[in-house]
Formats: structure tokens, sequence, C-alpha cells
């Protein structure tokens, strides 16, 4: 069964890892960034040698980010980032693996253990309607 997980980040991680400010987040190095994409590759290569990755990808800042709602019938767009929301999805790994627990052990991977807080979300993917259980 495949399962997405979710991760998720703030303006400010964004800001950070460009090696500004980012509020209370310090701004990170050059080598501190290149550590963070070396780790997630890692875990991607070593799903893809399992057989376990179909695929994932980082999204871009969420300064960069439209919301489309109709009001009326018609489009309203508003730029992000967004005052209502300060965490936003930041990027996804989807993986087909033998069970749900498999799928937690490898989420589990993507949480950093050094950030209080920090989590990821996974969910199974539905691929077909018949399968959508309420």
């Amino acid at each position: 069964m495949k399962y997405m997980i979710m991760l998720y980040g703030t303006q400010q991680d964004y800001d950070a890892m460009a090696g500004r400010p980012g509020g209370d987040k310090p701004p990170m190095s050059h080598e501190e960034v290149a550590a963070l994409h070396a780790h997630m590759e890692k875990i991607h290569r070593d799903l893809a040698d399992s057989g376990e990755l179909v695929g994932g990808l980082g999204l871009t800042a969420p300064v960069h980010a439209r919301r489309v709602q109709l009001r009326g019938g018609a489009p309203v767009v508003t730029d992000g980032p967004y005052a209502e929301s300060e965490e936003v999805f930041a990027g996804y790994t989807i993986v087909d693996c033998a069970s749900f627990d498999r799928a937690t052990e490898i989420a589990a991977r993507f949480v950093n253990p050094d950030v209080p807080g920090e989590y990821v979300d996974v969910r199974p993917v539905l691929e077909n309607v018949d399968d959508l259980e309420l």
C-alpha cells in the first residue's frame, strides 16, 4: 500500500535555510543546509534501494504560495504567507510498503530529534474511490 509522509515548516524555517534570521530561528550556515539536504537524500536513497520509494519533493517557501478561494462564485486570490496559519505543507515523500507500521517507521526518520515539537504526518494514499473509508 502507498503512504504519503507530509513534512511541515514555516516561513521562518525557509528564511533560516536561506541564511536570514527567521524570527526566533538563527540563520543556518551553508554547511547546515547541505547536511539537511544530505540527510533527506540519504533517506530517499535508502528507500529507493529497498524498493519502497514512489517519489517525493520539497516545496518552495510559503511567501511564493497563493491561496485560491471562491467567494460568491468568483475566485479570490491571497498571496502567501498566510497570517491565519504559521505552519505550512513543506514537502512530501510517498512510499509503497507492507504496512502502516512500516510507513510510520520510515516517517520517524524525517523528524529532527533536535527540534522540539517537530512532526510529520503519515496517511494512506487513496488509489481508488472504492477504498474510501469514512
